[in-house]
């Protein structure tokens, strides 16, 4: 095989087993698939590896099914192995009909089987009957368009097993066959398959089957530089969509998650990906997975999204809040449009906003703040008495204001700003702030105004004037 790309379709596949949730482990294999693949104008299969009867289950595929779409990875054709077994059955009979396999009639123990199966399979039972390839021992050579050249002697694999029996295919004889079969032209992988790989090219010449491009991925690791895991920090696709992570925001990440277009360029649409994407590109070394840069990443993408389309999204985790609901609240639509400059301004992430109303950050949206008026003191040099005329000319100023003054919180400095700058300005935006939410920590004064409206504002600061009487 040379190195260059051949002349035929580029055909790719993704081929997940349903037994766990899809991870972004999963994702960043699918994405590179596609990528490619769509680059050179070609197709993507998405093969679903349901050959473990044992362990894979209907609610593991759901959830695969479920992360690619929320992503947007839209297939080409879908298959599952567990609808092709009579293929497989023929491909079988093939090889023993030509001396090339044969029944081995032995006590074969479950590390035999796991040798040449899945790497993930377990818990295989002793046979006394499988179905071994007769192994041509030689030295094979393949191109892995990241890696290189490989070489390597099959000698020391000996006959290895290729079926639990004639309808029971293994891991390593139903994938060649399916390359076969659906003209997969590159298998894009993590790298833990290149010990699968001599089996497979060996399988693929005895079917008289083409030799497919290679290119392992290298493995995406934790901030400890150990193997990404559950235990640390690899989340289901699923789990990102429910804290309201932006799906291009983690396709944009996990596209860089070992690849770089070879610029200082960070940010990409779907389409520019494809069009920029080289697997060749792609690092030897693995990729450090950070969670927080991919905060910032869905961070970047909010505050490109239209604001009305921020306030629908936020709704719901305000709504799914333990307090929220625990208060019997609600929140109107022109309260979330408000409040959006001030969301985008505090997280990250959607999921960020359930924290802070838990966290009681937002409890001044729904009622009159309780707190000690001498809180709302600047210093203690400008004493209740002196704050209680700023309160006194903020509010004559604040109620001659026309409604439409507090479309926006610009519209709103403007008419306190200059009075504010002459007398102080924390003496006299302070208490203001304070006053409307009752915390030490809040959004501006401008901001509240606008958000909470004209009455509501007007009506919390004479009820601060009051307390300092």
């Amino acid at each position: 095989m040379n190195k260059s790309e051949n002349h035929k379709p580029i055909v790719t596949r993704f081929a997940p087993s349903p037994t766990g949730n899809l991870h972004i482990g999963g994702f960043r294999t699918a994405l590179f698939n596609y990528l490619y693949a769509k680059h050179f104008g070609g197709k993507v299969v998405l093969r679903i590896e349901d050959t473990d009867r044992e362990r894979s289950k209907p609610e593991y595929e759901k959830n695969i099914h479920e992360g690619l779409e929320w992503l947007g990875l839209k297939f080409d054709e879908t298959y599952k192995q567990s609808e092709r077994s009579a293929i497989y059955s023929q491909y079988v009979s093939k090889l023993i009909a030509e001396d090339k396999a044969y029944v081995s009639k032995e006590e074969i123990t479950a590390e035999d089987i796991a040798e040449a199966a899945d790497p993930k399979a377990k818990g295989a039972k002793k046979r006394s009957e499988v179905i071994r390839f007769r192994n041509p021992n030689k030295v094979i050579n393949f191109y892995d368009i990241i890696r290189g050249e490989i070489s390597v002697d099959t000698t020391e694999l000996g006959d290895f097993v290729i079926a639990k029996g004639i309808d029971e295919p293994l891991y390593n004889f139903a994938v060649v066959v399916d390359e076969f079969e659906m003209g997969i032209t590159h298998v894009i992988r993590g790298d833990d398959h290149i010990a699968n790989t001599p089996r497979q090219i060996l399988i693929g010449a005895a079917l008289g089957a083409h030799m497919p491009i290679y290119a392992h991925l290298p493995l995406i690791l934790a901030p400890d530089k150990s193997k990404l895991s559950k235990r640390k920090g690899a989340r289901s696709l699923t789990e990102y969509r429910d804290d309201g992570y932006l799906p291009e925001a983690l396709t944009n990440f996990m596209a860089m998650l070992g690849w770089n277009p070879g610029t200082e360029e960070e940010f990409f649409s779907r389409d520019e990906l494809i069009k920029r994407f080289d697997v060749a590109q792609v690092q030897k070394a693995g990729a450090v997975y950070n969670e927080e840069k991919l905060r910032w990443v869905n961070r970047e993408y909010l505050k490109r999204k239209p604001h009305v389309e921020i306030a629908t999204a936020a709704r719901p985790f305000f709504e799914r809040s333990a307090e929220f609901q625990k208060n019997g609240w609600s929140i109107s639509d022109g309260h979330m449009m408000k409040l959006v400059p001030v969301l985008l301004d505090r997280i990250n992430v959607y999921t960020d906003i359930t924290k802070m109303v838990d966290d009681h950050e937002f409890d001044y949206l729904f009622g009159q703040p309780e707190y000690d008026p001498k809180d709302m003191i600047w210093r203690d040099e400008t004493g209740p008495e002196r704050t209680k005329e700023f309160f006194e000319k903020v509010l004559e100023i604040l109620e001659a204001a026309p409604e439409e003054s507090f479309k926006d919180s610009e519209s709103v400095k403007s008419l306190i700003w200059a009075y504010a700058t002459d007398m102080g300005r924390g003496a006299v935006l302070w208490p203001i702030r304070f006053a409307l939410t009752g915390k030490m920590k809040s959004p501006d004064p401008f901001t509240l105004l606008t958000i909470l409206g004209k009455k509501e504002g007007i009506k919390r600061l004479k009820h601060a004037h009051k307390l300092l009487a």
